[in-house]
């Protein structure tokens, strides 16, 4: 029954070619400039959460099958208003970065540059959009994702064994090309995903299959023969490859798709629990926020009130600084000396007598002299501690 389910695990992966190697260097390149890379699509789709002013922006990166020889497609949703976004639906990033990307661009590079951009000038979120997240956007022109299923082949008959007539399962019809596919160079191709309700499902094997969350199921082992069909005859075994319904009968009682069954009521009873228990958090949560963007407002008004304060002490500074203070002194020393001047002056024109002009002279004159004294005081303690000496 090895036609039934995909090749063991022992035959081993496939060699990769130049462009796949390159495909996964930009993709470990990706991974590596950003942690918080949310993996949608195995080597097709990655998604990256931003928060800008209390709103959470997603950048959802999707890479064509000719990637990186083909430039990848970036989006953004909610949809926002940018000079970096196609203005027509809000979503297509339009930058030169992606238009012009090349097989010796770096893809990690490109995306943090984008960011960078996005935290320098804020995008602002579109009042209305289109309901779902976009997982993938395809635009005109790209070739279509292969579609992944069973792939149900002829029954494997030994060089000594001859089929019971009937016995082979009558070949599935083939499947109609789709409008994009190339049916000359290949089979033909699934359309591309819209949301992730249309995400393909990876074909199970023995391997382990791990989710988005990190958890591991391990798959029941399946054997290469089935005891079951040793005890049935000839007749039997013509009725089951004839008939779908007693196969698939067949099939449902196997223990390995009972197992597979009962797991997943487990994990639909486990996650429905975990919901219940996630919408009972929900108002403790909103507590939660509600506080934090409290607590934010506040942040931001004492960050006002420390700069403000800030200016003012740099303010007050200055006006104490030696420099300032000597420039003070030069000119208070100048106006000085200039009145004495002016009082010797009118002594000399008779305006005042000796004794006016001897007390006002020798004030003028030694206010003067204290001032240049101190002026030049300054000046070494400036040339010896520099603008602010230390405190004591």
């Amino acid at each position: 029954m090895n036609w039934f389910f995909p090749p063991s695990k022992g035959s081993g992966p496939l060699p990769l070619n130049s462009l796949q190697q390159q495909r996964q260097r930009q993709i470990e390149s990706l991974k590596a400039a950003h942690p918080s890379l949310a993996e949608i699509q195995k080597d097709v789709e990655y998604r990256i959460p931003f928060t800008i002013n209390n709103s959470t922006i997603n950048v959802n990166i999707l890479l064509p099958p000719q990637f990186p020889q083909d430039k990848p497609v970036v989006t953004v949703y909610p949809p926002v208003g940018h000079h970096l976004i196609d203005s027509n639906n809000g979503t297509v990033i339009t930058s030169p970065l992606i238009t012009n990307f090349g097989m010796h661009s770096d893809l990690g590079k490109v995306i943090q540059s984008l960011l960078d951009e996005f935290w320098k000038s804020p995008p602002v979120l579109m009042t209305s959009g289109p309901a779902g997240f976009p997982f993938m956007y395809k635009p005109s022109g790209m070739t279509p994702y292969p579609s992944q299923a069973f792939h149900y082949g002829p029954r494997h008959v030994g060089p000594s064994q001859t089929p019971p007539p009937g016995s082979c399962p009558a070949p599935s019809p083939a499947p109609m090309p789709h409008p994009g596919a190339d049916i000359a160079h290949g089979p033909p191709r699934a359309p591309a995903y819209g949301l992730l309700t249309d995400l393909p499902v990876p074909v199970p094997t023995g391997d382990s299959q791990a989710g988005l969350n990190g958890h591991v199921y391990k798959m029941p082992e399946i054997p290469e023969s089935f005891p079951e069909l040793c005890d049935m005859s000839l007749t039997q075994l013509s009725e089951m490859s004839e008939n779908e319904n007693v196969l698939l009968e067949f099939f449902v009682g196997l223990p390995q798709l009972k197992h597979v069954a009962t797991d997943k009521e487990e994990f639909i009873t486990n996650i429905v629990e975990m919901a219940k228990k996630n919408l009972q958090m929900e108002p403790q949560l909103e507590g939660k926020r509600q506080e934090m963007l409290y607590k934010y407002e506040q942040l931001t008004q004492m960050k006002s009130a420390f700069e403000t304060k800030m200016q003012r002490q740099h303010e007050l500074s200055e006006s104490c600084s030696l420099s300032t203070l000597q420039a003070r002194l030069k000119v208070a020393a100048h106006q000085a000396e200039e009145e004495s001047e002016e009082t010797a002056e009118n002594f000399l024109e008779g305006r005042i007598d000796i004794d006016e002009f001897l007390t006002t002279f020798m004030e003028k004159r030694t206010l003067c002299h204290s001032r240049r004294a101190k002026e030049e005081k300054l000046q070494q303690s400036i040339n010896t501690h520099g603008q602010f000496p230390p405190s004591h």
